[in-house]
């Protein structure tokens, strides 16, 4: 928008119907007051300022203009029938001036002047949006270096402590069978199969991620009775976790079309969460259910809870909630992957939380899936 500034109203009139007819939006005012006055509450691209009006003159008003940090960079262009002379001129471009015309106007040559302010403005305004856009995506690489850098220090940590284990546990075996003590020879064993089963499942989580990554994420999808799959994954957890209590809500009744393997993950996912956060707890709710030809199924615990923000940033990669990452293992790609399998189902994952008070994560994905 360009803003006319004349204490004459036929001058005003006359230039504000000239530049309207070339479709230029025009706003108007009458003294350098007013003037300010409005630079203060709207933003223009150029303002056309006469140099000789009452109480405060065009020179005046433009760097009053130049000290406002929205309108700093406005173009000015002076108009001036009197002040022709090289002093005033000179003046005008030292008050914040681009230009300085002298009437008579030669409104070709004005409106070839404002074409050229709009292009560079226009120009100025698409090169300011690069800059931006290129800081955000430096930023951006920054933090994800950074994040990188930082989970690549948790997964050597993570997997080296199971290793670590199971060397201990394979040095204690060699010793219990030296002395021909078996019932200490299974103990260990099954400690290490233990160990050997998280090194599995860590290891399982970063090919997920790679393949993610990579799009080549495969889904064997079939039908599946969605009942019978909850209540084998209940019965393996709490064989796992006999003192923890996971109470079955609802029944879904139904075949799904899905990825039965790749459900269980999820599902599993949020149970072991469920457990792993609720240090103080001692149960969990399954919840399964069918709503509007959806299968919806949720585990709510009754632990740590998370913030807002918190619940904003659970599902992204590497994330890991800061005053908890010390207490509780894990590499941040869990509740990640479980989103793109959701993701590819068709579906919608979530979680209502409240710090302190537990938290539910859920997902819903379409039972009469294209087979």
């Amino acid at each position: 928008m360009i803003l006319l500034v004349d204490d004459t109203p036929e001058n005003l009139i006359s230039l504000k119907k000239v530049l309207e007819s070339h479709n230029f939006e025009v706003d108007t005012a009458s003294s350098g007051k007013e003037a300010l006055k409005k630079v203060l509450k709207n933003s223009y691209v150029l303002i056309i300022l006469d140099v000789q009006m009452p109480e405060m003159d065009g020179f005046e008003v433009a760097e009053a203009i130049s000290g406002y940090s929205k309108a700093k960079d406005t173009a000015i262009i002076f108009l001036s029938a009197a002040n022709t002379d090289f002093k005033f001129i000179e003046k005008g471009y030292s008050s914040g001036a681009l230009d300085y015309i002298t009437k008579p106007v030669s409104i070709n040559l004005l409106l070839l002047k404002i074409k050229t302010f709009y292009r560079i403005y226009e120009q100025s305004r698409k090169l300011n949006e690069m800059q931006k856009t290129l800081l955000a995506e430096i930023e951006t690489r920054k933090n994800a270096e950074s994040k990188k850098d930082e989970f690549m220090s948790i997964a050597s940590h993570e997997l080296k402590t199971p290793l670590t284990s199971i060397k201990g546990y394979m040095q204690l075996l060699e010793r219990s069978i030296d002395k021909g003590d078996i019932e200490i020879v299974k103990k260990h064993l099954n400690k290490a199969k233990s160990q050997i089963e998280k090194l599995n499942g860590l290891i399982a989580d970063l090919l997920d991620v790679s393949k993610i990554e990579s799009g080549k994420l495969k889904f064997n999808k079939q039908l599946f009775s969605v009942d019978t799959l909850t209540d084998n994954i209940l019965e393996v957890i709490q064989q796992s976790n006999p003192s923890f209590k996971i109470e079955k809500i609802g029944n879904a009744n139904c075949e799904i079309f899905a990825d039965e393997m790749r459900i269980e993950q999820v599902i599993v996912n949020f149970l072991t969460n469920a457990i792993k956060y609720s240090p103080n707890a001692d149960r969990a709710q399954l919840r399964v259910d069918v709503v509007d030809d959806k299968l919806f199924v949720s585990v709510k615990d009754f632990g740590l809870g998370m913030l807002p923000e918190q619940q904003k940033q659970v599902f992204e990669k590497f994330y890991r909630i800061e005053e908890t990452s010390h207490r509780f293992q894990g590499l941040g790609i869990g509740l990640y992957i479980s989103a793109e399998i959701i993701r590819r189902h068709d579906g919608e994952i979530g979680v209502k939380s409240e710090y302190g008070n537990g938290s539910e994560f859920y997902f819903s994905i379409p039972i009469n899936q294209p087979q």
